[in-house]
């Protein structure tokens, strides 16, 4: 299981900014060999779900208020890093990122942008899909809803 913390951006340590943009970078840069922009700007506007393994950073999401990012609000850069996959870290972040958007939002209604090879994961967490699949920076995704 893991250990949970919601922050928001100016609330992070300098540690915990760096951990969490070490770990995205690992997987969507370097593993997923995807050249893109992830310092987006939108990193202040969101809060934090990190999620810690005998106080390693080993998932991370960010998420968003309706109106933000789309026009629900959402989940965002859901990252676990590989070797820690095996232990279904992905279901723990995404669920504890969904409990923090009703905290945080009072809001039930969540879209994301899906890598499309993980629609069954999503469909999991009950999202479903919406429209056409889309390339995003080379990478099939698509739009998901929870309601």
């Amino acid at each position: 299981m893991l250990h949970i913390i919601t922050k928001k951006f100016n609330e992070l340590t300098t540690q915990e900014l760096y951990n969490l943009l070490q770990l995205r970078s690992e997987v969507f840069v370097v593993e997923q060999d995807c050249v893109y922009q992830d310092i987006d700007g939108k990193d202040q506007k969101a809060h934090h779900i990190l999620g810690y393994k005998d106080d390693k950073l080993v998932a991370y999401t960010r998420i968003f208020k309706p109106g933000y990012y789309f026009e629900e609000s959402s989940i965002g850069r859901v990252v676990v890093q590989q070797n820690a996959r095996k232990f279904k870290y992905g279901y723990d972040i995404m669920k504890a990122s969904i409990k923090a958007i009703k905290s945080q939002y009072n809001e039930r209604i969540i879209r994301i942008s899906a890598q499309t090879y993980l629609k069954q994961f999503y469909n999991n967490l009950e999202f479903y899909e919406v429209g056409e699949e889309y390339l995003e920076d080379g990478i099939p995704h698509i739009n998901m809803i929870k309601s």
